[in-house]
């Protein structure tokens, strides 16, 4: 098992990229730190996206019924093995861990990012317009 550290540069292209990539995929997410301990959060719960905002440096972790935010993130981590994302851990300014482990692990790239269909096809046609040999 490998454990790669993401720089922040890229955090907003690689979980945009990885909350695309995940399907029906259940995670534990776990919060830690010297004051708090290690307290679980969500357990088994389906995991609609994780998203980097620039403007507001905050990540928010989507899950069903739950939306967890990390303030001010300092660090965040990538932990594979043999292709296959199994967990990452999000560092905030005061030292608490966010540990979000997958259930069902998700395909990296030979680049070592989430593995995603090419969007080319989805934006070249939209549902709202029809091809032109539609009967117009």
């Amino acid at each position: 098992m490998s454990t790669e550290q993401l720089g922040k540069a890229s955090w907003a292209l690689y979980f945009d990229q990885l909350s695309k990539a995940l399907k029906s995929v259940r995670a534990e997410v776990r919060v830690s730190s010297l004051k708090l301990g290690s307290q679980v959060e969500a357990k088994g719960q389906r995991l609609n996206g994780i998203t980097y905002d620039k403007k507001d440096d905050i990540f928010v972790i989507a899950l069903t019924g739950l939306e967890h935010i990390i303030h001010n993130p300092k660090q965040a981590y990538a932990e594979s093995e043999d292709g296959l994302l199994r967990g990452l851990e999000i560092t905030d300014a005061d030292g608490v861990k966010c540990l979000v482990q997958f259930r069902q692990p998700v395909q990296l790239n030979a680049s070592g990012k989430p593995d995603i269909v090419d969007e080319a096809g989805e934006a070249s046609f939209p549902a709202s317009d029809p091809p032109s040999w539609a009967g117009r």
